[in-house]
């Protein structure tokens, strides 16, 4: 299956004259920036909802300890500085004077230490930290410790990672609800604050520039490092799940700034009136790789033969055409990459073992799934229909099941339910499901520490639920490197027994450009998209 004509009718109507207009009264104001997100956050809870719009909404409230730039270096935020004690078993952090939340009251070390406490519980990283602490205690209203009971010399790299979930501070009262239940109040120190009663869910979120907020009084806007200097009064988001709808706003200047375009609508950015004043272009390099999630504590995916099957009928080239066609932009010719295994192809932890395992072979994964004994077997496939890379996936995956002997039935739906239902252990009758199709940022597969998709621990992992010791043995293998060489050994195992044991298959990688007015200036690179730094020429 090649590109998709979805859009096919959307893109000629949004070059005609008669263009579907986006339901804004009057065009963009100075002070304001009008933006398109990739999909409705839903849950805005930045811990519990580990999709890429929850947290970008995220970044928008709340702020970091540490910011990391775009040479993925971690940097002082949140913090003035830390020292490091007792051969590494004691951290004490200073917070920076004048941090104050959203609601008028000040951030304190007791913030800092229930934020980290309620992130610990449900991110990979923050996990494998929480397991070696001792205790956290608040020295003063700007110092707090942390002790360890085993070095942890990636404890900053933690704290600034753009991968979710990120350690956001919020305040105590809110840090303090259960890591399992969402928090729906959204109250941070970040350079915005969350305007909840202009809140329209599925429809539209606002965001008011933070009066109190004291940027980092030096060093470069990089990614989320530097001075967090908000240009806008005001951010708006419009959820807008009609392509021709959101490049026809976007074309009009009713809206600023589209995250994610189809490839589609990429030939009408580009020539004539709208190349001069719509500007396209990639500010996440580290790519978008793509992965299936079967569900390990259902059948059939509970038989590691099945899922195994699945790898040997994946061809990515076919999925990536799908999602991002086959031309590509100015300065990347190719939106496209395949031969994706479990990390990042650009990594230092990527490798070529098991590659062969994608065979690219529907007749021989019907052989396998019926000595498996699952031909004919029910596929409960979740589906976003309102993102449109999911979408494209999920269409040529469902294909692709059906043509294994798969019995697929394919539940459309929204982002926002998908996120809710995936969260579901029950049975396929009792409103449970067998996989769904979705894209992690490349950062996100960099290295075992905050790589959620590939962890094996059972009820704490990420939906889908694997249990693989053998990956956690060589994750923490990873943690205790003591150098390069010992750290690639790890993480070429971990892909060695994921080629086995199938956490997820991968799908394929894209880039995905985005597209802006031209009068936005100041985007910063890399992940998540920013609204610090960014002005109207």
């Amino acid at each position: 299956m090649h590109r998709r004509h979805l859009l096919a009718g959307a893109t000629a109507a949004a070059g005609g004259a008669a263009l579907p207009r986006f339901a804004i009264a009057q065009p963009a104001q100075a002070r304001t920036v009008k933006y398109v997100p990739h999909a409705n956050p839903g849950n805005i809870d930045p811990f519990t909802n580990t999709a890429f719009v929850a947290r970008d909404h995220a970044f928008l409230v709340y702020d970091q300890l540490y910011g990391m730039n775009d040479r993925f270096e971690p940097v002082p935020q949140m913090v003035q500085g830390h020292v490091v004690e007792n051969g590494g078993l004691l951290w004490r952090f200073t917070l920076r004077e004048g941090l104050k939340f959203h609601d008028g009251t000040p951030v304190r070390g007791r913030d800092c230490i229930a934020s980290i406490k309620r992130w610990g519980r449900r991110d990979a990283f923050g996990q494998e930290l929480m397991a070696r602490v001792a205790d956290m205690t608040e020295e003063s209203d700007r110092v707090f410790a942390i002790r360890l009971n085993r070095p942890f010399p990636k404890m900053i790299e933690a704290f600034s990672k753009v991968t979710t979930s990120c350690l956001f501070v919020m305040p105590e009262r809110l840090a303090n609800v259960d890591p399992f239940q969402n928090i729906t109040e959204a109250v941070g120190s970040g350079p915005y604050r969350f305007v909840a009663n202009e809140w329209v869910p599925g429809s539209r979120l606002a965001y008011a520039k933070n009066p109190d907020y004291v940027p980092v009084p030096n060093g470069t806007p990089s990614m989320t490092a530097g001075p967090k200097v908000a240009h806008f009064d005001r951010v708006e988001w419009h959820i807008i799940a009609d392509q021709a709808t959101a490049a026809a706003a976007l074309q009009s200047g009713e809206i600023d700034w589209w995250e994610q375009p189809t490839a589609d609508l990429f030939p009408l950015f580009l020539r004539g009136a709208n190349a001069r004043n719509i500007g396209v272009g990639i500010i996440n390099n580290s790519g978008l790789i793509g992965i299936f999630r079967p569900n390990h504590v259902t059948a059939p995916f509970d038989n590691p033969a099945v899922r195994r099957a699945v790898l040997t009928a994946i061809n990515q080239v076919d999925f990536m055409t799908a999602v991002i066609g086959e031309t590509g932009i100015e300065g990347r010719p190719n939106l496209r990459r395949e031969g994706i295994g479990y990390f990042a192809p650009e990594s230092p932890s990527a490798s070529t073992v098991g590659l062969d395992r994608l065979k690219k072979s529907v007749d021989a994964a019907r052989s396998e799934l019926q000595a498996a004994g699952a031909m004919g077997a029910k596929l409960v496939l979740l589906n976003a229909t309102d993102l449109a890379s999911i979408n494209a996936a999920t269409l040529v995956g469902a294909d692709l099941f059906r043509r294994m002997g798969f019995n697929v039935d394919l539940v459309s739906t929204d982002w926002g339910t998908l996120v809710a239902r995936r969260a579901s252990r029950n049975p396929l009758d009792q409103g449970g499901w067998s996989g769904f199709f979705t894209f992690w940022s490349g950062v996100d597969h960099w290295n075992p520490a905050s790589h959620a998709s590939i962890r094996g621990h059972g009820a704490n992992a990420w939906p889908g639920w694997p249990t693989i010791p053998a990956i956690e043995q060589q994750r923490n293998a990873w943690f205790d490197a003591p150098d390069e060489a010992a750290a690639k050994a790890a993480t070429t195992e971990m892909q060695r027994i994921a080629f086995e044991e199938v956490p997820y298959v991968p799908t394929g990688m894209y880039y995905q450009p985005t597209a802006y007015r031209r009068n936005l200036t100041g985007m910063l690179k890399g992940q998540p998209p920013l609204f610090w730094n960014l002005r109207r020429a």
